[in-house]
């Protein structure tokens, strides 16, 4: 025969389940606080590329700028190289 439960047992696994609700809670709690956790590092990465993103685009724009500098010495450069080679051509036209 099947021995009844006493009180105490009844008792006893009550306060076994109690226990591991007090432990599911805790696990939630520190999930939570992870989660919080995360959150608070993905904004501040967030921001942090959203900066380097800035920074970025402004040293597009003087590469950008640089660029047009060199093509104008670059077209400069050769114009003077064809006046001089055009005067010395000449030279050697007059000379002849």
């Amino acid at each position: 025969m099947a021995k009844a439960p006493t009180t105490s047992d009844r008792l006893q696994r009550i306060e076994d389940k109690v226990d591991k609700l007090a432990d599911a809670m805790i696990s939630v709690a520190r999930a939570e606080e992870k989660i919080g956790t995360l959150m608070n590092d993905h904004e501040r990465m967030h921001e942090r590329l959203n900066r380097l993103s800035a920074k970025l685009d402004d040293v597009q724009r003087t590469v950008d700028e640089n660029a047009r500098t060199v093509s104008i010495i670059n077209k400069l450069f050769w114009a003077v190289i064809t006046a001089i080679a055009i005067g010395v051509a000449s030279q050697f036209m007059l000379g002849a």
